[in-house]
């Protein structure tokens, strides 16, 4: 197929579209990303704000060998699941896609993800495997207990938000339902107070300015917040100023923190962090244990589901308190830590020195004397332990949305423990995945959680059983 930039018109075989054509369609399901799905001459359609029953008049936006993407522009029979969006802002930034879909569609729709996930990669016996309804939140609003805003000047007033979807313009984000509102208050005044200042921001083009990203975390269950500013530079001018105003005006605020992280590039954080004011960490307790969290710490962004992601994860491995087990992608240690106490000791591992750091600690500040953290990458620690002769009866792997390394598959499958527990954040890696993991056990069931409502990201626990 060519493509001819003259007039943007794309042929596949015999059907013929051009960027910006308009043509009815209707939505058939959703896909991953939480567009519709339809078809157009049989040629497949991802269309956004669209769902399942629709009949939308669609316009192409790109155009694929195998696909065109489109966006509904004008709805000729709507879903009755479709409601009024809080967010004004909801179609131009992510983490919003799903807010003009009813909540229990929602729910729905993320069981339909797993589904669709396993009919793509058919692990072995993945048309026998229990997938329960997905778990949610009562009030799926408000729970987002970290905001790392970008920070931009625009017609000459400092602005901090999201992306535009494909583009770096920055929506200034002045309400977030989705926030806790803790982040969104000391966010916005901090703003307020990088303008008062006159604080140079970040500039792209030429890679001048000094605040870049403005990261707010707050606990909920201390009500410990914690502020970081990644800059362009070490040098933070006026910066005794701004620790001023956090003292006076933000109260709340427990710790404050520099980022350093140079020059344009697509990656939020530096290697370098300084702490200005306060504590270089904030406190946050789940299920009766205290975790210190550095800046750079890994903690689910919904602490209000966080304790039910793990409640779930926990009871289906089944303790007896006898085991060895192995705490994989082990973030501060806020699933292992909880395990050590119904274990005979729990070994983890995070690529993150900061978190291993703080994972160590909070065992020390728990009480916890059979709990040890390493930095490594779970796929070459697991193999040395294993030549080692640590044997795990049990593993629990938290992975990040790539899913699990090729090579710690092989070396769970070479040890095999008897019992295996898989929190995953990504249904499509984790069908993947259960490919080879179905090698060696069953899947007696998955449990789809909730943690990010009005997103179409989803979290899920996989309870094996060795065969």
């Amino acid at each position: 197929m060519k493509y001819n930039k003259r007039n943007n018109r794309h042929k596949f075989d015999d059907v013929s579209v051009e960027i910006g054509q308009q043509f009815k369609m209707t939505i058939k399901r959703m896909g991953i990303n939480g567009e519709g799905i339809g078809f157009y001459q049989h040629k497949l359609v991802f269309c956004t704000d669209a769902f399942p029953g629709e009949k939308v008049v669609a316009e192409v936006t790109d155009v694929f060998d195998k696909y065109i993407k489109a966006k509904a522009v004008k709805w000729n029979k709507e879903s009755p699941d479709r409601v009024e969006p809080r967010d004004s802002y909801a179609g131009e930034v992510g983490g919003f896609e799903l807010e003009n879909l009813s909540y229990p569609a929602q729910l729905r729709f993320k069981r339909d993800l797993i589904y669709q996930a396993l009919e793509k990669f058919q692990p072995i016996g993945y048309k026998g495997y229990k997938v329960n309804a997905t778990m949610g939140m009562e009030d799926p609003y408000e729970y987002r207990n970290k905001a790392q805003f970008p920070v931009r000047e625009k017609d000459g007033k400092v602005v901090a938000g999201l992306f535009k979807a494909g583009t770096h313009e920055v929506v200034d984000l002045e309400t977030c339902s989705v926030q806790y509102p803790a982040t969104m208050e000391v966010m916005r005044k901090i703003v307020e107070f990088i303008k008062e200042l006159e604080i140079p921001v970040f500039n792209e083009e030429n890679g001048s300015g000094i605040i870049k990203t403005v990261v707010v975390r707050a606990a909920l269950n201390t009500d410990d917040v914690q502020v970081v500013f990644v800059t362009n530079t070490p040098k933070f001018v006026k910066k005794g100023f701004m620790l001023k105003k956090i003292m006076k005006e933000l109260p709340q605020v427990t710790s404050v923190m520099q980022n350093v992280n140079p020059g344009k590039t697509s990656l939020i954080w530096g290697n370098e962090t300084i702490k200005l004011a306060g504590n270089s960490f904030i406190v946050e307790k789940i299920k009766r244990l205290s975790f210190e969290l550095s800046a750079r710490a890994f903690l689910q962004l919904n602490s209000i589901m966080m304790p039910r992601l793990y409640e779930v994860a926990i009871s289906a491995l089944e303790l007896t308190g006898n085991e060895n087990i192995v705490d994989a992608y082990s973030g501060v240690g806020t699933i292992g830590l909880p395990l050590a106490k119904k274990a005979k000791e729990v070994r983890g591992m995070d690529t993150i020195a900061e978190a291993v750091e703080d994972a160590n600690h909070n065992a020390i500040i728990n009480k916890i004397r059979n709990a040890h953290y390493e930095v490594g990458k779970a796929e070459d620690l697991l193999p040395e332990w294993l030549a080692e002769g640590f044997k795990p009866d049990a593993i629990i792997v938290d992975p990040p949305r790539t899913g699990l390394d090729d090579k710690l598959i092989k070396a769970i499958l070479k040890s095999a423990p008897e019992k295996f527990v898989y929190v995953s954040c990504n249904p499509s890696t984790m069908a993947a995945d259960l490919v080879q993991l179905t090698r060696k056990y069953n899947v007696d069931f998955i449990q789809p959680i909730d943690m990010m409502p009005q997103t179409p990201r989803c979290e899920a626990v996989v309870k094996f059983t060795k065969k």
